[in-house]
């Protein structure tokens, strides 16, 4: 099988797996446990915590507090920052493509009192910083960013949007799940107070989301029990799962700009090859370059159902994702496609191809032939030939 949807996950790394195996076999101990076991466990811990926040560049271990998934991290940001704020006002300020966790906690916000606006994108998918500061008002306590899109791959101008926020005193909240392990984060430079990262998908496992927050912005808790992660999170921390997240970190650190390049070229590979190949193949977001994520890629073709691709391919062994990043399932045009001005047909051919760190040429080049077979079938087979 040819695996091209590293965009949903990645495969962990099998030194992620080594480090993981002790944690769910003999060294089973609770980190809050006062014994040995206990210790042990939250030491692992405290090691992994140090890694995501090299990663990331953080001022302090502390700053980091590990969640169940990005999900979980992205709500309890969101969530958590607004209403900490809420005696402040209750306006939020995000745009139409981000990620369903994050529109949907500040949906959530909305059922209870808080309000937001929309700041709209360009054909590419980029957010201009001076739009979205207009937007911002006296009753704006909280603005939701991505670092890069997982539908459409734009890179957002981040630091300026920091620059606006940071000048008025408001949170600014960073989904980096779709860039984190593929594009150099430091938080000093991007200026985030809450960033999101989702180890699954630069080679750690599932089971562990990272929240990075700056210590002097307050978060509600969403969670409530214990006094795990600095009372900032209640639960028995997945001690595997974070140990793995650590060496996963760890590993992207290292070969960040090495994985990245390498995927950068296959990603030009596989475009150039695609438009070659198939008609009627319209790329989502930029260019390949540096306003794109290295790794993803997203085609609208005409004429075609992104999931009939997708399926085609499958059984041809090549693993794509149709439509878009965790609403693959759902029969609705894509806020993302919707947002850049694709009409609903061209939308509904939506494919999404993820670069993974070990893709060969070959590959890659198997995966266009596949795809323009597949395509040329689903062509062949519609009513309107």
């Amino acid at each position: 099988m040819i695996y091209l949807d590293h965009l949903t996950t990645t495969p962990p790394l099998p030194a992620v797996v080594d480090a993981m195996q002790p944690w769910l076999k003999a060294q089973f101990g609770a980190p809050a446990a006062l014994h040995r076991h206990g210790f042990e466990a939250r030491d692992a811990i405290d090691k992994a915590r140090a890694r995501l926040a090299k990663l990331v560049n953080a001022a302090e271990s502390e700053e980091i507090i590990f969640t169940s998934s990005g999900t979980e991290a992205i709500n309890h940001a969101v969530k958590g920052a607004a209403l900490a704020k809420r005696r402040f006002g209750n306006h939020i300020v995000t745009t139409p493509i981000e990620h369903p966790a994050v529109l949907g906690s500040i949906t959530w916000l909305e059922s209870h009192g808080f309000s937001s606006t929309q700041v709209g994108v360009d054909g590419q998918g980029r957010i201009d910083p001076g739009a979205l500061g207009q937007a911002m008002t006296d009753d704006t306590v909280l603005v939701c960013l991505h670092h890069a899109s997982h539908d459409l791959g734009t890179i957002q101008p981040v630091a300026e949007v920091a620059e606006l926020t940071g000048a008025r005193g408001i949170p600014l909240f960073v989904d980096a799940t779709a860039s984190g392990g593929w594009l150099p984060i430091d938080i000093g430079q991007l200026s985030a107070d809450l960033l999101v990262l989702s180890p699954h998908r630069f080679g750690g496992p599932k089971g562990a989301g990272v929240l990075y927050r700056k210590r002097r912005i307050g978060v509600e808790n969403l969670i409530h029990g214990g006094m795990q992660e600095s009372e900032c999170r209640a639960g028995t921390e997945n001690v595997a799962a974070i140990v793995g997240a650590g060496v996963a970190a760890k590993q992207a650190g290292t070969t960040l700009n090495q994985a990245a390049a390498h995927a950068a070229n296959l990603q030009v590979r596989l475009l150039e090859g695609i438009r070659q190949a198939v008609d009627g193949v319209h790329l989502n977001g930029p260019e390949p370059g540096n306003g794109r994520l290295p790794h993803q890629l997203s085609l609208s073709t005409e004429g075609v159902e992104g999931e009939a691709q997708a399926l085609l391919l499958d059984v041809r062994g090549v693993a794509i994702a149709a439509g878009a990043a965790c609403t693959t399932r759902s029969m609705q045009l894509p806020p993302a496609l919707r947002a850049i001005g694709r009409d609903a047909d061209l939308a509904r051919g939506t494919s999404l191809w993820g670069i993974g760190r070990d893709t060969t040429e070959a590959e890659i080049d198997r995966a266009i032939e596949s795809f323009a077979a597949v395509t040329a079938k689903l062509h062949a087979m519609s009513p309107a030939k």
